[in-house]
């Protein structure tokens, strides 16, 4: 499992990937007291029989550990009630609702909603970039603020950012941050984490109407905090 890092400031079905594992047979094994040889010519029967136990104990201990089945990593972290979705070709994963359901959403490559909030739901997209890391791009306060407020937020909206985390995932860097953008008619929490990876700028947003960010919040937080980048 990988070991994460976090810096606070302020406050599968179709589109899970299985690994696929390699089982390789054990030769076979043959245990026989005819097989066991002894220094000694005046060795007595019951140091014959001890040896015996003692050799076919063994061999049995080792056919269970070699034939103990390993259970797949993916699987074992997937949290209940969360299904994962993995574009190896694009390079990310992350979990998403195990009762929501995957939709076009314009600009993004992957997305999933709520069956009945069409506003409760998560989205993946991503654009070239020629940096390598986000801290090439300057100071995490900076770098959020200018996103939230730039170009999240609407001319219309009000943004505002409520915290902001720092996550290192073998060997990438991750900024998550919690913002709502308030406007005349409804206001809408949300998570967004980002990442570059592969010459690209990857961003997944996941949120809600404000009125039900205080249910949903923890459970969409888990949805931010699994996305994750690989290798193409």
């Amino acid at each position: 499992m990988a070991v994460s890092s976090f810096i606070s400031v302020g406050y599968l079905p179709t589109t899970l990937s299985k690994k696929q594992t390699d089982v390789v047979p054990l030769p076979h094994l043959s245990i026989s007291a005819s097989s066991i040889t002894m220094s000694s010519q005046h060795t007595t029967s019951f140091e014959q029989n001890c040896l015996e136990r003692r050799t076919l104990l063994a061999g049995v201990g080792s056919l269970t550990l070699n034939f103990l089945p390993s259970k797949p990593l993916l699987a074992q972290e997937i949290p209940p009630n969360y299904r994962a979705f993995v574009d190896k070709a694009d390079g990310y994963s992350y979990y998403y609702p195990s009762d929501w359901r995957d939709f076009d959403f314009r600009g993004h490559d992957s997305a999933f909603k709520d069956r009945y909030l069409q506003l409760q739901n998560v989205r993946v997209s991503f654009i070239p970039t020629e940096k390598t890391d986000i801290h090439e791009l300057g100071p995490m306060e900076e770098v959020i603020s200018d996103l939230v407020t730039t170009i999240y937020a609407a001319p219309n909206q009000r943004a505002t950012i409520y915290n902001m985390q720092e996550r290192t995932m073998e060997g990438k860097n991750y900024y998550t941050f919690e913002y709502v953008l308030v406007s005349p008619n409804f206001s809408r929490t949300a998570f967004a984490t980002i990442a570059i990876a592969n010459g690209r700028f990857y961003t997944l947003i996941v949120g809600a109407n404000e009125r039900r960010w205080r249910r949903v919040r923890n459970k969409l937080k888990v949805v931010a905090d699994s996305f994750k980048v690989l290798d193409i």
